[in-house]
């Protein structure tokens, strides 16, 4: 009876701790790792900025030829998030036709590192991860 008492009174305790941080915190979408996991894990944001990393400050067809099989709307929507997200920059000059540029701030410049590691770990463990997913499909 004491036992399970315990249990039950652990139970409430965790809800009680639970209910008070969702009370506190209503907006679970604030959370920012997972805001700039949803803005940058698309197929083609890090991509972008990892290309504006390397060969710097590019235009529109620039980008769109290295990024060959990206189409022309989902380009331009991805500049236009990550411009809003402050990791790019647009510069636009008044010519005719006119001439726009992108580059990396440096914002995006500082998420590059963790880019850079996450594609080392995944070079490193992707034959593990493959063996693994094999052998899942096997049972």
């Amino acid at each position: 009876m004491c036992a399970a008492y315990l249990q039950v009174s652990i139970v409430y305790n965790q809800y009680i701790m639970i209910k008070e941080f969702l009370e506190k915190n209503e907006d679970l979408t604030a959370c920012p790792v997972r805001d700039i996991m949803d803005r940058v894990s698309d197929k083609w944001s890090l991509l972008i900025l990892v290309v504006l990393d390397e060969y710097g400050t590019l235009r529109f067809h620039q980008i769109s030829n290295l990024l060959s099989a990206i189409s022309q709307k989902v380009l331009t929507s991805t500049l236009k998030t990550l411009e809003a997200d402050g990791l790019i920059a647009r510069q636009v000059y008044p010519e005719v036709p006119p001439r726009v540029e992108y580059s990396i701030t440096a914002i995006g410049s500082s998420l590059i590192p963790a880019v850079k590691a996450l594609t080392d770990w995944a070079e490193v463990h992707m034959p593990a991860i493959k063996a693994s997913r094999a052998a899942f499909k096997k049972r």
